[in-house]
């Protein structure tokens, strides 16, 4: 019984690490929301300071917005279903060799098994019962020898939709305060710029309160990295435009 019990609780917990290996809603949602904020602030800068021209900013921003959301939602969508058929080919080729060089295999199954403590007779009554079961023993070499997960077919579907809306969502940050404050480009880059860095650190504090970690300094990273970032754009546009600043 005991043995039995172990055996079911590396299964189980096999179970869970494939479930959190899968990218879910909030992944789809930090890539999306955080690359739409940081690259629109770092464009809306740039034109700001190239051009100090209100209609030319709003438009630059919205133009960016809507292009960054379609490219986002593609990538999401490809990355995606590269990854389903990187892990289907795998899987093909783990047969193969399960067929072609069963001993190797065998050997493989023994090494997991001895990493999880199973040793001596306990041991080898758990390779059996795995090897016996052609499914079992392919899905504990796929998570535990080559570590892939596997990807729900419409899991690419999904991704690229919450991670297009997600971009629209965090591109409008920057440009919101433009849009309210209109003309006054200083005061619009300096609100633009105290927003985004709420933003961001909201998004980093977020993170790690549901999954792991500590707030405070995730949503620093976060803000640290994200205007770094965007203040790219505006450096390479203040040089471009000679110095003339705002």
């Amino acid at each position: 019984m005991a043995t039995r019990f172990a055996f079911w609780r590396k299964i189980d917990e096999a179970a869970l690490a494939e479930k959190h290996a899968q990218p879910g809603l909030l992944s789809d949602f930090i890539l999306g929301s955080q690359d739409g904020l940081v690259n629109v602030l770092g464009v809306i800068l740039g034109v700001a300071v190239a051009s100090r021209d209100i209609t030319i900013i709003l438009a630059g921003g919205l133009a960016a917005t809507f292009a960054e959301s379609i490219s986002m939602g593609a990538v999401a969508y490809t990355s995606t279903l590269a990854r389903r058929d990187h892990y289907l080919a795998e899987v093909e080729r783990e047969k193969e060799e399960m067929r072609t060089l069963p001993d190797l295999e065998r050997q493989e199954v023994r090494d997991i098994l001895e990493r999880w403590d199973f040793h001596g007779a306990e041991l080898d009554e758990m390779l059996e019962k795995i090897v016996s079961k052609p499914k079992a023993w392919l899905e504990l070499m796929m998570a535990h020898e080559l570590y892939l997960a596997p990807v729900d077919p419409t899991q690419a579907r999904r991704s690229a939709v919450l991670v297009g809306i997600a971009a629209i969502l965090g591109s409008l940050i920057p440009l919101i305060p433009f849009i309210v404050i209109g003309r006054d480009i200083l005061l619009g880059t300096a609100v633009s710029l105290v927003v985004s860095t709420l933003a961001l650190f909201a998004i980093g504090w977020w993170k790690a309160r549901t999954t792991i970690g500590r707030p405070g300094r995730s949503g620093t990273q976060m803000a640290i990295i994200g205007i770094a970032s965007a203040l790219a754009g505006f450096g390479i546009a203040y040089l471009v435009s000679g110095g003339r600043g705002l």
